[in-house]
């Protein structure tokens, strides 16, 4: 039985290399956590927070792994760049890429924002990792229910222009996936309900108080972040699934897309 804690085998991911955007905390944070466990070396991405990925990164080197810390701005083509720069100097390839970062409900950011970095800056990302991917590599890209079956289930109003934008980034990066299959390049969507604990759903509860209680209750229950990342990690290496999507968690109240 797999150990919730450690979901891959120790030693199976040895001599890999995975980048994570958006790894300084929560999901993505725990998603390099278990493959730094696996045995991969590990290229944690931030923002603006230097000293939590700081912080993270000596935690994971304790499994004897080697971790690169690269901040940058995935909406800035050039920060982009020299992030996968730096990776290519201290690795020379990836293996896995886990597009995580995303956003778009911060105050102060402008409408536009959402749709810049959860569909343009998701393909940024991408096309600035491909010259380090190989055949054999994996693409996950991590979104939500909310998102993936926002043209056929409405969401709350709070969250529409987040869910529309990343299921905008989904399709984008869905166009890629015979260029990618050619490279021998999996592509995989991970699709959760509302995950307990993520930055998401405390902006969602202070927008819309109750929320995440009512969806708890009429989805039976919801992933915290460990165990949703155990998902986004396993996505990383089990077989690409029918439609290239693994769902998590409950979808009997959303309607097929």
């Amino acid at each position: 039985m797999t150990d919730p804690l450690i979901p891959l085998a120790p030693g199976s991911l040895s001599g890999k290399t995975a980048l994570v955007t958006g790894s300084s905390r929560g999901i993505g944070a725990d998603t390099a956590r278990y493959f730094a466990q696996a045995g991969a070396d590990v290229v944690i991405n931030y923002r603006n927070k230097a000293p939590r990925a700081e912080k993270l990164a000596a935690q994971l080197r304790e499994s004897g792994v080697e971790v690169l810390v690269v901040g940058a701005d995935l909406t800035d083509a050039e920060s982009v760049q020299a992030m996968f720069s730096e990776v290519e100097q201290a690795f020379g390839s990836l293996d896995i890429l886990v597009l995580n970062a995303s956003g778009g409900m911060e105050s102060g950011m402008g409408e536009e924002y959402a749709l810049r970095l959860n569909r343009d800056a998701q393909l940024q990302v991408l096309d600035a990792a491909l010259p380090l991917l190989s055949d054999g590599s994996r693409v996950v890209f991590v979104t939500s229910h909310q998102a993936h079956f926002i043209r056929t289930t409405p969401t709350m109003p709070e969250y529409v222009p987040v869910a529309l934008s990343k299921r905008a980034g989904e399709d984008a990066l869905r166009e890629r996936i015979p260029e990618l299959d050619a490279r021998g390049i999996g592509f995989v969507v991970v699709s959760g309900d509302m995950i307990e604990g993520t930055i998401t759903a405390t902006l969602l509860e202070r927008a819309n108080p109750g929320a995440i209680a009512s969806r708890r209750e009429s989805a039976g229950k919801l992933y915290n972040v460990g165990e949703f990342a155990a998902e986004v990690a396993h996505a990383a290496v089990d077989p690409i699934p029918p439609a290239n999507t693994r769902l998590v968690g409950d979808t009997t109240s959303f309607e097929g897309e």
